[in-house]
């Protein structure tokens, strides 16, 4: 087979990193084949994808070093965060451009454009505001502009990471069909719905060093535990994982948090989520589900007064209208971490909100310590938050939220881009959290998360809350239907 990528002997630092991320590595792929980099959250797989698409440093500028770079002619990249790769407004537009960059007419344009959104099951009006659409629908569009370009190499960077379950068996579904004769290099944490598409799995460890180059069932077979050391995800680790932690869920305390009745929120003064009726109690973990674009984000965004809303809306008993200060009750983590970040590191983005409340700096300096070790992020402190990894990214705005104390947590997909370590640690901190009497509001399309943590299961569908489940600490369920 004929080299496509290679580099050899690669060194990478961040500016403000003390070490090097790469210590002379080395790796070939080859034409045609199908390539998962594997490895725990933070150890530079999206780094490694940038520099082999040339991303790094000719636009992303970043110190490098290596002996020899060979970099594919005619490739296509999708981001973690598809909000990065988007250059016009609108979706036709976004397409368009990268149409237009292949030589395409323009009296093709607008087939392509509809062939290619319903290729990645985006049935929109094709000149939809790209800022209307929710994660999962942008990601679809994200593919959608890249496959655009009829790439030989294809370089997917987490490209299901908010899309719901069934979606993201029809985006890789697509890039099977599609890519069959492409080479393809992916970044993946769902590794469930790309085994049996990749040929090989290059497996990294926590210092970005590759300890395994081989066909996916060996490195499985050969590598499981260090796998299971490194907090990889592999098949089955949900399983085992639940083997050994022993369910633990408590009713609620009964304290009423949180009571909707008739509540609205509008995007452009049109309706975009109703809730007919509902209650919160302290102590209980809501996992909000349904499809992308149902309107999941938009329930919290509504719940944290960052859009218009209307009906009754309580908060402990109060009319939230009366309550000015929603975040000393609410703490918000958005799905893309980078809206919430203020500061220019790890640390101050911590001590930030605790600085607004004028806490002593001996008070500060403590709980910033505590934070950094819960959530692993220590070694990352003085790192601007924008250099850290997706992972990294997600579990700095979930410390930074929780950081003053809130008996409420509205979170949006605080899990995707973690590995196993770092989800499983993330989702029992906030099971600590819970059985203190927090009350925890989680947009999730993870089953597992729903099954093995939430309390109770809010369905969105078309913009309102239709049905909720109560979910025992026993397999059966009982279901309401809210009309």
């Amino acid at each position: 087979m004929k080299p496509i990528v290679a580099v050899e002997r690669l060194r990478l630092k961040f500016p403000g990193k003390d070490t090097l991320l790469f210590k002379d590595l080395s790796l070939t792929i080859y034409e045609g084949e199908k390539v998962l980099l594997l490895g725990p959250s933070g150890c530079g797989k999206s780094t490694l994808l940038q520099v082999l698409s040339g991303l790094i440093p000719h636009s992303i500028d970043v110190p490098m070093k290596a002996e020899r770079l060979q970099l594919p002619a005619n490739w296509g990249y999708v981001f973690q965060d598809p909000d990065a790769q988007f250059c016009m407004p609108f979706a036709d537009e976004e397409i368009a451009f990268a149409l237009e960059n292949i030589g395409v007419p323009r009296s093709e344009m607008h087939h392509r454009i509809q062939t290619l959104l319903e290729k990645v099951g985006l049935f929109i009006e094709p000149h939809t505001d790209i800022h209307t659409l929710s994660g999962g629908m942008k990601q679809r569009l994200a593919l959608a502009s890249v496959l655009a370009l009829e790439p030989d190499v294809l370089f997917l960077d987490e490209p299901t990471a908010m899309i719901d379950e069934e979606g993201t068996k029809e985006i890789w579904q697509t890039v099977k069909r599609i890519a069959k004769e492409k080479t393809v290099i992916i970044v993946e944490h769902k590794i469930d719905h790309v085994i049996d598409f990749v040929d090989r799995i290059v497996l990294f460890n926590d210092d970005g060093e590759i300890i395994a180059d081989d066909k996916a069932q060996t490195v499985f077979a050969n590598y499981k535990d260090i796998i299971a050391s490194q907090g990889i995800w592999y098949p089955g680790v949900w399983e085992e994982y639940m083997v050994k932690r022993q369910r633990r869920k408590t009713e609620s305390s009964g304290e009423k948090r949180i009571y909707l009745r008739q509540f609205q929120g509008y995007r452009s003064n049109e309706v975009k989520i109703r809730v007919e009726e509902a209650t919160v109690h302290a102590g209980e973990w809501i996992a909000v589900t349904g499809k992308n674009g149902a309107g999941k984000s938009t329930l919290l965004h509504a719940l944290m007064k960052l859009i218009r809303t209307d009906g009754t809306y309580e908060l402990y008993g109060k009319d939230s209208k009366q309550l000015k200060q929603l975040h000393r009750l609410l703490a918000f983590v958005f799905q893309n971490p980078e809206f919430q970040f203020v500061t220019n590191s790890v640390r101050e983005e911590l001590a930030y909100s605790l600085r607004l409340e004028k806490r002593k700096e001996e008070e500060i300096a403590e709980t910033v310590e505590g934070l950094l070790r819960q959530f692993h992020l220590y070694e990352q402190q003085d790192q601007h938050p924008y250099q850290l990894s997706m992972g990294q990214k997600r579990r700095l705005s979930v410390a930074a939220s929780i950081v003053s104390g809130q008996q409420i947590f509205l979170l949006d997909e605080p899990t995707f881009g973690q590995d196993a370590k770092n989800t499983f640690a993330l989702l029992e901190l906030l099971e600590s959290y819970r059985r203190q009497g927090t009350t925890i509001i989680m947009v999730t399309h993870d089953e597992n998360i729903v099954k093995h943590f939430a309390t109770r299961r809010w369905v969105i569908e078309d913009g309102r809350l239709v049905k909720e489940e109560w979910i025992p600490s026993h397999s059966s369920t009982t279901a309401a239907l809210l009309v």
